[in-house]
C-alpha cells in the first residue's frame, strides 16, 4: 500500500515538475522564422513566409521590420500576404509592417514576394518585433562558432543554385545628361554637320549685314555732299 502511495506521489510531483518546465521554457522557446516556397540559390519569384511567435502576455503585435541580407534589395520584395490592416512600407535596409495590434498570444504571420534570391549558401533575416504593451523582441542574433544565440535571427538555408541559373539584369539606367542632349538634337533634326552649317550660315549673315551698313554709310556721304554742292551753288547764284 506504502508502495502504491509512493508511486502516485511521485507522479504527482514528476507531473508538476514536467508542468513547471514547459511554462518556464514557453516564452524562452518564442522565436522568429522564415521560410520558402523554393528555398534555391537564384530562384526568381520566391514567396518568404515570416512567423513571429508571440511571446507577451499582456500586448499584440503591432509592427514586425525585417532587415534584408546582402543581395536583396527594398527594392525587389512585394507584399503577399499580412495580418487585416497591415501595411508595408520600405526602409533603407529592408522594410516594415505595422498596423492595427493583434490579439494576445496570436502570431505575426506574413508572405513578401522577392524578385530573385541571391547565390548563397544562406540567408540571414534579422527581425524586430514590436507589442502593444511597448515589449520589443530583437531577432538579429547571427549563428557563429560560440554558443547557440539566445536571440538567433531567422535563417533560410538554400540549395545550390540550377544549372544555367543567372542573377537578373539590373534595370536599365537612365540616360546620361550628355545622351539625352544628343537625343533631343537628333529628334530635332540637328546634328554635328547641320551645326556647323548654321554656323557658317549666320557668318554669312553678319558679313552681309556687314556690307550693308557700309553701303548705307557710304550713300549716306554722297547725299550730304551732294546737298551741300546744291547749296553753294546756289549762293553763287544769288551773288
Amino acid at each position: 500500500m506504502s508502495t502504491v502511495r509512493t508511486m502516485r506521489r511521485l507522479g504527482a510531483v514528476s507531473a508538476a515538475a514536467i508542468a513547471a518546465t514547459i511554462a518556464f521554457a514557453g516564452p524562452a522557446s518564442a522565436h522568429a522564422e522564415v521560410t520558402a516556397s523554393n528555398a534555391q540559390a537564384l530562384a526568381k519569384d520566391v514567396v518568404l513566409t515570416f512567423t513571429g511567435e508571440a511571446e507577451s502576455e499582456s500586448g499584440g503585435f503591432t509592427e514586425v521590420r525585417v532587415v534584408l541580407p546582402e543581395g536583396i534589395a527594398p527594392g525587389d520584395v512585394t507584399l503577399d500576404e499580412a495580418p487585416k490592416g497591415w501595411k508595408m512600407k520600405s526602409t533603407k535596409d529592408g522594410y516594415a509592417l505595422s498596423g492595427p495590434k493583434l490579439a494576445v498570444g496570436t502570431n505575426a504571420v506574413h508572405k513578401v514576394k522577392v524578385r530573385q534570391l541571391p547565390d548563397a549558401k544562406s540567408l540571414a533575416f534579422k527581425t524586430i518585433e514590436t507589442y502593444s504593451d511597448g515589449k520589443v523582441s530583437r531577432w538579429i542574433e547571427l549563428p557563429g562558432d560560440g554558443p547557440e544565440p539566445e536571440e538567433p535571427a531567422p535563417v533560410l538555408e538554400l540549395k545550390a543554385a540550377a544549372a544555367g541559373a543567372k542573377p537578373a539584369k539590373s534595370p536599365s539606367p537612365s540616360p546620361s545628361r550628355d545622351a539625352a542632349d544628343k537625343t533631343s538634337d537628333k529628334a530635332s533634326g540637328k546634328s554635328g554637320k547641320s551645326g556647323k552649317t548654321e554656323k557658317k550660315a549666320d557668318e554669312e549673315e553678319s558679313s552681309n549685314a556687314g556690307a550693308a551698313t557700309a553701303i548705307g554709310i557710304s550713300i549716306g556721304v554722297l547725299i550730304v555732299a551732294g546737298a551741300g554742292l546744291w547749296v553753294f551753288k546756289q549762293r553763287r547764284s544769288a551773288e
